[in-house]
């Protein structure tokens, strides 16, 4: 891994263009009937050809063995060591919700789920709830009071949403309430220093209010809350990589950690067809573009195996739109694996593909997890694709003597 320090002084500013295309949770396992993953299933022709024309090969977002979320996926891809660089998903929804988070606040990200009368997790989502939905259950928790803290209840997206606690004393040293797997009962939070327990006090009052506010609701009864975070700082890819950086992604979090990274968040519309238009009408204005596809990871959290390779074939048909572009640099990748079979993000390295005038082109037939293993990139750490994007795009001067 390539220091940010040493990236830093290396960087220059050329008129070179570079598209990262970011598929949620692109990774897969193979579908027990036939052996074949969600790629490799799906009618990937655009993709397959430029693999041919490309440099291949499959990334760790974190380390091997480790199953990354989508904030350490998408900050890994953006050169940020998602070790050195931990990033609370609370404050991530924060930021994609253009909320103020003030330097004390403690943002948690919450879903909405269901429980049993006796307390127990049976969906994690509450049925992928409508946003409309959510916002009159938001509404409802705006109701609940906790002395000696503000409140600040917002919806997100779907079944998403993100609770503010502002006062004083605050800490984001907090465990998740959120069990992570149904027939569980929701967690307390717990405090991980002395100096959290008055917070963790706070966040399971609101957690068992917010049962009481929303009970006999259906499908969505309680919350789960996770990510506490308070604002963090990080360095811009200005300052870093001198680039001039545009977000074209939909979704709230999404938005937010791009933003966290000096990107100007584009408006966009949620189809593909959408973000490709809003790619196309903003070319001019900037010299890095990450582009983010949500569908993929959602399928493969569902375990709908045909809904994700619907999503990948729609991605495919992406690929010739954004090449009339001509960029100097064409990325397609994931932020973590999310296999259909697994319901879930998984540990499993993504594949990742870059396309440039400078490639010595690996010629595989196919863009999947099977045939990048023969790419010349082999297995590296997701944080070295950023001075991969930028050599290939010959943004870094020479380095020693």
């Amino acid at each position: 891994m390539v220091p940010l320090e040493v990236l830093q002084a290396l960087a220059e500013k050329t008129p070179s263009k570079i598209v990262l295309v970011v598929v949620d949770g692109l990774g897969g396992l193979p579908n027990p009937a036939t052996g074949l993953t969600e790629m490799q299933t799906a009618r990937l022709p655009n993709l397959g050809a430029l693999a041919g024309k490309s440099v291949c090969g499959l990334i760790d977002p974190v380390g091997p063995g480790i199953t990354p979320g989508s904030g350490a996926g998408h900050l890994a891809l953006f050169g940020y060591d998602p070790i050195r660089f931990d990033i609370g998903r609370g404050a991530l929804s924060a930021l994609g919700l253009d909320f103020p988070l003030q330097a004390n606040d403690v943002a948690a990200r919450m879903n909405f789920c269901t429980i049993d009368d006796k307390g127990v997790v049976s969906d994690r989502r509450a049925g992928r709830i409508p946003t409309e939905y959510n916002r009159e259950l938001v509404e409802e928790l705006r109701r609940i009071k906790i002395p000696g803290v503000q409140l600040f209840v917002e919806t997100e997206s779907g079944h998403r949403a993100l609770v503010v606690f502002r006062g004083e004393n605050l800490s984001d040293k907090l465990t998740d309430t959120d069990p992570l797997l149904v027939n569980h009962p929701i967690k307390e939070a717990e405090p991980l220093t002395p100096e959290a327990k008055h917070t963790a006090d706070i966040a399971n009052t609101f957690s068992r209010e917010a049962q009481r506010v929303l009970k006999g609701k259906h499908p969505a009864n309680a919350v789960l809350l996770r990510g506490f975070a308070k604002h963090p700082a990080i360095p811009t890819f200005e300052q870093l990589y001198k680039l001039t950086p545009a977000a074209i992604a939909s979704y709230p979090m999404y938005r937010g950690v791009a933003r966290l990274a000096g990107m100007e968040a584009l408006t966009t519309g949620s189809a593909l067809a959408d973000e490709l238009a809003t790619l196309r009408a903003n070319y001019a204005n900037f010299d890095f573009f990450f582009l983010h596809v949500k569908y993929a990871d959602t399928a493969g959290e569902d375990g709908d195996f045909d809904r994700k390779v619907r999503v990948l074939e729609e991605v495919d048909g992406l690929i010739p739109g954004i090449l009339d572009l001509k960029p100097d640099v064409l990325v397609v990748t994931g932020d973590h694996s999310t296999p259909a079979p697994f319901k879930s993000h998984s540990w499993h390295p993504v594949p990742f593909l870059l396309n440039s005038a400078w490639c010595i082109p690996d010629n595989l037939p196919a863009f999947n997890e099977v045939a990048v293993r023969a790419g010349s990139l082999g297995r590296f750490p997701a944080v070295d694709g950023m001075s991969l994007m930028l050599g290939y795009a010959q943004k870094l001067s020479r380095y020693g003597a």
